[in-house]
């Protein structure tokens, strides 16, 4: 190979692990790691929404498939959503203001 391989590994500890390290090695070819910065959970919005649906929604559910998942998922998330708009909605009436 005449490129070099660029691989950007998270932080993870078993990506770090000299196993991997040594097999990328015997390979003969010029590998350059990159790692990633840690993940900072709470910076993400969207892991606050899958805390809550894995216990509420997900929680003893045996689903199909992927697809299966996202559709419920989907339609859990849509829900909540209309009851936050008419949370919103209401909350304004009672103020007197339209949004």
């Amino acid at each position: 190979m005449k490129q070099p391989v660029l691989i950007i590994w998270d932080v993870l500890k078993a990506h770090r692990s000299r196993l991997g390290y040594d097999y990328f090695g015997c390979l003969g070819v010029h590998i350059q790691i990159v790692l990633l910065q840690p993940y900072a959970s709470d910076l993400n919005p969207v892991e606050y929404l899958w805390a809550w649906l894995k216990p509420h929604v997900l929680a003893n559910c045996c689903l199909a498939d992927f697809g299966e998942l996202r559709a419920t998922a989907r339609d859990r998330l849509k829900s909540i959503q209309k009851l936050w708009m008419q949370a919103t909605q209401c909350q304004c009436h009672c103020r007197g203001t339209d949004q």
